[in-house]
């Protein structure tokens, strides 16, 4: 990732002598088939006590445009974005292209990436500018809802 005053806070590589599970599937399949979107979302409401979890697949149905993108805002907790591409042969690649706002800073990802924002950092729009093959999208963060 370039340097710049965010950039630090993207993701892009595995750490080092990290040890895949056992139980890994040697296969990535699809939850819902011919269907984007979230996948399970957890948060207090769903499971008392529990913190925000997102998970969705994003992909692009051929005729049909993005969408608008999220707009900005900012949290009262740190907030994790993640998006991993599908080829379980080139798991780096997104084979598309997302962008994310960070505070004043414009990222652009073709990789797959982990992004840490800290709470009170704005963020956002995200545009889905291409995606090629689906893209595995999740979303964390230690507050109780989102918002």
């Amino acid at each position: 990732m370039a340097k710049s005053k965010y950039g630090k806070y993207i993701v892009t590589k595995l750490k080092e002598n990290v040890v895949g599970a056992a139980w890994t599937p040697p296969m990535i399949r699809a939850a819902a088939k011919g269907r984007g979107g979230r996948i399970l979302f957890l948060d207090s409401e769903v499971v008392p006590g529990a913190f925000y979890v997102e998970t969705v697949w994003v992909y692009l149905r051929p005729g049909e445009p993005a969408g608008p993108p999220t707009q900005p805002h900012k949290h009262d907790f740190d907030e994790v974005i993640g998006f991993f591409g599908t080829n379980p042969d080139d798991p780096y690649d997104l084979y598309g292209e997302i962008e994310l706002w960070l505070g004043d800073e414009k990222h652009t990802f073709t990789r797959s990436c982990l992004v840490f924002i800290p709470k009170g950092l704005m963020h956002c729009p995200l545009n889905v500018i291409r995606a090629d093959r689906p893209i595995f999208e999740f979303t964390t963060g230690p507050g109780t809802m989102y918002g």
